[in-house]
This record gives structure tokens, C-alpha cells and sequence, in this order.
């Protein structure tokens, strides 16, 4: 069995379309709302799933386990995204949640394997054989993995098209995809890395974000939270706050939060500027959600927020 090294994933910058001048220095890939995944395939069979923050995921998704003979006794690290496909084939997180977190639990996730389907979008290729790929251009790396084939009952390799990059996001927008990652043809994989090279182009503003407080609600609700006060890692340490959201979750989702904030309850603020509100509840700093936004103020809020999701694949240091 081969030993493969460990390759923490290359990750996108937000940001807008290439001008057209540099169109077609870019490759365009759908933007699919899911879990990133590094695939491990030694060889013998087997397959190992690790997610963004290197947690070992193999698991909870027992459909891909017959990844592990696709390529017979050559060794390879991939790179992609499990996602839940809804009926139009566009990825849920919200389908994909109730697949999250069982990796401890494999008879569970076989049963939640039946009911929900996960499917592997694989979209870069860092290791084959004996050679590290992580110094070979986006280009030439793309080629090779298209050239292995890797189509199954549960993993496909989607397309990604040279140029064109207006059409692509127009398209994207239609079908009702996330948006589009530009890519760099040039670009080398960057392990860790937010890199300029890799842009995530989002149909709407969207913010990683973390909780280090809410506020109840009012009558019946004042066990819930009313509102969430939200924060970004600080460079220093702590939380540096960028505003409230109390709009976005259903009751379901406003009471999975309420627990999760009652059990990570602290006397002491995260922030390290103390929000200007009354009544706040502080938690230690470890939720992370996503919220959804108009634009930002010159002190950095969100403006107009709303709930969009929580992030149990990230944490706190993945914000950094």
C-alpha cells in the first residue's frame, strides 16, 4: 500500500469575474454548495475521505467506498466536493446536514445513505503513482484527471470550460447553481492556501461568520434566540464583531441553535470591542454559520444580514 502524503486543500478567493482581456487565461467550474473533500486512494481498495479542516469523514459516506478500486493499484489524492443532490441535480447543504457528523455512527450513515444520496463532484488531482502534482499547472493537472476516467454510481468529474466566463456565470445563474470558480490556468496547488488564482464568483453576497452571542426573543421565544450576534476571528485574538442577524432560520433551525447556545454558554464577551446591545447572552466562540448580506458599512457590518445556514464543516480557525 502506497503512503500518501497529506494535502490540505487549496482554497478560492471571493471575488468578481477575470476582465475579458484575461478570459481565457481561466478555466470556469461550477460552484457546487456542499463539503469539500480531499480523496486518499492507496491502492489496496480502500479510500479515505478527509474533510477541509483534515478530519477523517470515510464514514459517513459509505456510497463512496467503491472509489477505492476505481483506479485498480494506483495510488492518487483527489480534490472535490460531496454534495446532496436535490431533484435538478444542483447540490443542498441543507440535504447534506442530515449526512454530516456521522462518521462515528456508520450504521446510521448507511441508513441515511438510502434515503439521502451523496454524489462526489472530483475537480483537481494533486498526487498520482509516485509524483506530487502540487508544482504542475491547473491546466496540465485538469488533463490528467480527466484522462482517468473517474465516472461511478456515486463520483463523476464535471467539466470545466476554457473561457467564456460570462456565459458561465449567466448559465450558472439560470440553473440555479451557487455561482462559478475562475481558476488560473497557470496556477499551481496551493496546499492551505486562499489563493488569488482560485476565485469563487457567488450569485449573492455571502459571509463565514461566528457566534459569540445572541438575544432572546420575545414572549414564548425568550429561550430561543431572538437575534445572533455575529464576529470574525481577530488578528490579535477574540472576535471582531460585524453585526447582528435575526432573520433567515425556521422554527426548526431557531430551536437546533437555541441548544447549541445554551450549551456553549460563558459569563465572559468573545469580542474584542463589546457590542452596543442590551441584554446580550455571550457563548464560547466555536459556531460558525453563514449568513447572507447587501454590502458592508465603513466599520465593517453586514448590512440587511439574513440566516443562511450553520457551517458544522468549519471552525473558527478555518476563518482565520
Amino acid at each position: 500500500m502506497a503512503r500518501l502524503p497529506r494535502i490540505a486543500p487549496m482554497l478560492a478567493t471571493p471575488g468578481r469575474l477575470p476582465p475579458p482581456s484575461e478570459d481565457t487565461a481561466y478555466a470556469y467550474e461550477v460552484k457546487q454548495d456542499g463539503q469539500r473533500c480531499v480523496v486518499y486512494l492507496p491502492g489496496d481498495g480502500s479510500v479515505q475521505l478527509r474533510s477541509r479542516s483534515g478530519a477523517d469523514i470515510t464514514p459517513a459516506y459509505p456510497e463512496l467506498a467503491g472509489l477505492g478500486t476505481a483506479l485498480g493499484s494506483r495510488p492518487a489524492v483527489l480534490d472535490g466536493e460531496i454534495v446532496a443532490p436535490d431533484e435538478e441535480g444542483r447540490g443542498d447543504f441543507q440535504r447534506l446536514q442530515s449526512r454530516m457528523g456521522l462518521a462515528g455512527s456508520p450504521a446510521r450513515a448507511a441508513r441515511m445513505a438510502a434515503k439521502t444520496p451523496v454524489h462526489l463532484m472530483l475537480f483537481d488531482l494533486v498526487f498520482l503513482g509516485t509524483e506530487r502534482l502540487t508544482r504542475t499547472p491547473y491546466s496540465e493537472r485538469r488533463a490528467v484527471l480527466e484522462s482517468l476516467e473517474l465516472g461511478g454510481p456515486a463520483w463523476s468529474t464535471p467539466a470545466a470550460v476554457v473561457g467564456h466566463g460570462r456565459q458561465a456565470l449567466e448559465m450558472t445563474r439560470a440553473a440555479g447553481f451557487e455561482g462559478l470558480v475562475a481558476k488560473r490556468r497557470t496556477s499551481l496547488y496551493e496546499p492551505g492556501v486562499r489563493s488569488r488564482a482560485w476565485i469563487k464568483i457567488r450569485h449573492v453576497r455571502t459571509e463565514d461568520v461566528v457566534v459569540g452571542g445572541w438575544l432572546p426573543g420575545h414572549g414564548r421565544l425568550t429561550s430561543l434566540p431572538g437575534a445572533l450576534l455575529m464576529g470574525r476571528p481577530a488578528p490579535g485574538g477574540g472576535l471582531r464583531y460585524v453585526g447582528g442577524v435575526g432573520t433567515g432560520w425556521s422554527d426548526d433551525e431557531r430551536t437546533t441553535l437555541g441548544a447549541l447556545l445554551h450549551a456553549s454558554a460563558t459569563d465572559t464577551c468573545p469580542f474584542t470591542e463589546r457590542p452596543a446591545v442590551t441584554g446580550a447572552r455571550w457563548v464560547e466562540p466555536r459556531l460558525v454559520g453563514e449568513v447572507r448580506y447587501a454590502t458592508r458599512t465603513r466599520a465593517g457590518r453586514l448590512r440587511q444580514p439574513s440566516w443562511h445556514r450553520l457551517r458544522p464543516d468549519l471552525t473558527p480557525d478555518d476563518l482565520r
